[in-house]
């Protein structure tokens, strides 16, 4: 053990020499010693390798223009030389902040040095960590730096779409249906027609927003339940929704509306008579508004099925329906 902390202390008191030595300023055999030491140290000690090159670059402009073939060795050298570092962090699964970090300094060496290759690199490599990051966060439900990290993703790559639904993910969880209606939007509008992703992503919505709307329906709260279901069928046709929508309707009063609804829900309906049953239900209800007296002791016959039995019964009775 005291060996390993010997070594470990020559080798800082070697590179603490080498950058006062950079800060003195040396001549050019100096100069290529330091760069010697980096290209031998790049075969074993990426972050090493990294120090040296710097240093080579420090002498190399203190010396002036008589260094630049040397310092352009450097240059070309040393943004591949963080990236290969940030690439092995991300490969062991170090703390991806710490991976960000150097990654980082790869994309603003890449930029300093014109290499657009490894800035594309480390872009990537930036993109996943944050995401990976992010994941995490969403795991230990730490939504709020989640939601900051997957921001950052997009940053870098604002067409990495499953950053974005993981986004939208998070504003279902939080209920937060503004953020989640305008985050699903961006997500299907970056997809293909017709992907199944898309697909996937309006069911999601559709779902959270006819769930909203009939909470808020059967808190009686009608007009809050209407615009939470037209926002659910902005993402599909579901039959559900249609029996929702109907039941509204009719406790407003609109007849016609709740009939137009109740007979899109019985279209999309394949089930069997019970199944059917809550549409029928719904188009009675909205006949017998209109005053439809024959057509609603048919619809509530046709309703007389599980829960609307008792109920359609009654109706029938009320009527006087043969």
């Amino acid at each position: 053990m005291r060996n390993i902390i010997y070594r470990k202390a020559s080798g800082l008191v070697i590179l603490t020499f080498l950058a006062v030595f950079s800060l003195s300023g040396q001549d050019r055999n100096e100069l290529i010693k330091v760069y010697n030491l980096g290209a031998k140290a790049a075969q074993a000690n990426v972050d090493s390798a990294i120090i040296y090159f710097e240093n080579a670059i420090t002498i190399a402009d203190k010396i002036g223009e008589s260094a630049n073939d040397i310092k352009q060795n450097a240059v070309k050298v040393l943004p591949g030389l963080y990236l290969k570092s940030a690439s092995a962090m991300y490969t062991a699964k170090k703390p991806d902040a710490d991976v960000i970090r150097t990654a980082k300094k790869a994309a603003a060496s890449a930029e300093k040095y014109s290499n657009p290759t490894v800035k594309e690199s480390a872009a990537k490599i930036l993109q996943q960590s944050y995401n990976r990051m992010a994941g995490d966060y969403f795991k230990n439900k730490d939504y709020e730096k989640a939601l900051v990290t997957f921001d950052s993703v997009l940053a870098i790559n604002p067409d990495y779409v499953a950053a974005m639904y993981n986004k939208a993910l998070i504003y279902r969880t939080q209920g937060n249906s503004d953020a989640l209606e305008q985050t699903v939007d961006q997500y299907i509008a970056k997809l293909p027609s017709g992907d199944e992703k898309a697909t996937q992503a309006s069911k999601m919505a559709l779902e959270y927003f006819r769930a909203a709307g009939s909470k808020a329906n059967q808190a009686n709260q009608l007009d809050e339940a209407l615009g939470l279901m037209n926002k659910a069928a902005k993402y599909g046709e579901d039959k559900d929704l249609n029996y929702y929508f109907a039941d509204v309707y009719n406790k407003q009063k609109n007849f016609d509306k709740g009939a137009e609804y109740a007979q899109k829900g019985l279209s999309l309906e394949t089930g069997a008579a019970e199944a059917k049953a809550k549409f029928y239900f719904q188009l009675a209800l909205a006949q017998e508004g209109k005053g439809q007296t024959t057509e609603a002791c048919e619809s509530f016959k046709n309703a007389m099925f599980g829960a609307f039995a008792e109920p359609s019964k009654a109706k029938r009775t009320n009527l006087k329906c043969k």
